[in-house]
């Protein structure tokens, strides 16, 4: 808790293909290989999938396909930059379908006109991160026929893929494999609020899927759920002489997500457990650190179109030395929620929470953010950010000191 360029939309386009294992919205079973069979234009002007789900195995098995799917739209070897977007399954699609040995099923999901650029990258990270590669083709005119917009979808098809045959020097993925197994994790914000000794808040994270290099979408494995990851707090004093850095804390963790369960066509359950250090790299009596073990079953509810809700709770207990803030379990405790709710392009709001039931103390925030590009009709892909905070501990130095932050700023995730 890894998330960009305008879209453009038009009456006609073909798309090129690359062929890819589809693991995400189907139940895991071993005899059931997922394919892109075929992408076409829609009737609105976007981009329709037709996922094949083929039974290899000698029983009837069941695939389940959620209602949305979060993906992303990215330029080729534009590692961090690209927008994320939302596949809808079709309203003809149900959202369980059954498949017989030996024979297969389709279903179709559909990505919203405003969302198709051309040339550009779509992948599902959820699903393995493999990518489908979006060709715009010249408008057709109003008298053009459906057999002549299945032609250029052919060529399309067909066509080979313009690349250089040298990559550009500013492209780092060449040689790095690493990159692809790279994605956001917590927000990435600078937010402002003056009148305090800390006004600025800075913070910076990423995970990284330690055995995606080797993850197959149609052979998932035990290690594709294993992620290291690090995030980073800076709180900046810059009404200060020299401005300098009140605290920063650093958060590095391992941790294993468990495969998406659906429960229905509107709701989604997994599970996280991990084991997190943090700490704020100070010595003497400013030296805070601490160790904790949790776990995180997290649900997320479509509520109709856009819009989503999840909910996370969160348990843990502390491990290994805690000499530095021997008391910290009275200000933080062991129990925390998260919820967040809103739009894959539009607001969204998301609160934090933890709390010691026997103390009575605890702390809670918010989070709300607006993408910047609707409303200035355009730009860079950041989000307008607002964030509070009431309670015990912002920052691992003022673990037991009672404080109440509002502050604005900008995001690049969220």
């Amino acid at each position: 808790m890894m998330k960009r360029f305008t879209s453009a939309s038009t009456a006609g386009f073909g798309a090129a293909l690359a062929l890819m294992a589809l693991p995400g919205p189907v139940l895991a079973q071993e005899s059931l290989e997922r394919l892109i069979g075929h992408v076409a234009p829609g009737e609105d002007g976007g981009v329709q999938v037709d996922v094949r789900l083929l039974n290899t195995g000698t029983a009837a098995v069941t695939a389940e396909l959620p209602e949305t799917v979060e993906a992303r739209l990215s330029r080729p070897g534009a590692f961090g930059r690209g927008r994320t977007v939302t596949l809808h399954r079709d309203t003809a699609t149900p959202a369980a379908l059954p498949v017989a040995p030996g024979s297969f099923a389709s279903a179709r999901y559909r990505l919203a006109a405003p969302d198709v650029a051309d040339g550009a990258l779509l992948s599902v990270p959820g699903w393995g991160g493999q990518s489908v590669t979006l060709a715009m083709a010249p408008a057709s005119t109003p008298t053009a026929s459906p057999k002549a917009a299945e032609a250029r979808i052919a060529a399309a098809d067909a066509a080979p893929a313009q690349v250089p045959a040298t990559p550009p020097p500013s492209d780092r993925t060449v040689g790095n494999a690493f990159i692809e197994n790279m994605s956001a994790y917590e927000p990435i914000y600078a937010v402002y609020g003056p009148g305090t000794n800390d006004e600025a808040r800075i913070q910076l994270s990423f995970k990284y899927q330690l055995f995606g290099s080797r993850a197959r979408a149609d052979r998932p494995a035990l290690g594709d759920g294993l992620y290291f990851a690090y995030t980073q707090r800076m709180f900046w004093d810059l009404g200060a002489n020299s401005s300098p850095f009140r605290n920063i804390d650093f958060q590095p963790e391992v941790f294993y997500i468990t495969p998406p369960k659906a429960l229905s066509d509107k709701a989604t359950v997994s599970a996280q457990v991990g084991l997190r250090h943090e700490s704020n790299g100070r010595d003497g009596l400013s030296s805070r650190s601490l160790n904790t073990v949790y776990l995180a079953p997290a649900a997320a509810f479509s509520l109709g179109g856009d819009l989503r809700l999840t909910v996370a709770p969160r348990a843990w207990f502390y491990a290994g030395d805690l000499s530095d803030n021997p008391d910290i379990r009275r200000y933080r405790g062991n129990t925390g929620l998260f919820v967040e709710i809103g739009e894959a392009d539009g607001l969204r709001l998301s609160s934090s929470s933890r709390f010691n039931f026997g103390s009575g103390k605890g702390a809670i925030s918010a989070d709300l953010s607006y993408p910047l590009r609707r409303l200035l009709g355009g730009g860079p892909d950041f989000y307008l950010f607002a964030q509070s905070f009431a309670g015990y501990g912002e920052n691992l130095l003022d673990y037991n000191r009672r404080i109440t932050r509002l502050r604005l700023g900008v995001a690049l995730v969220r």
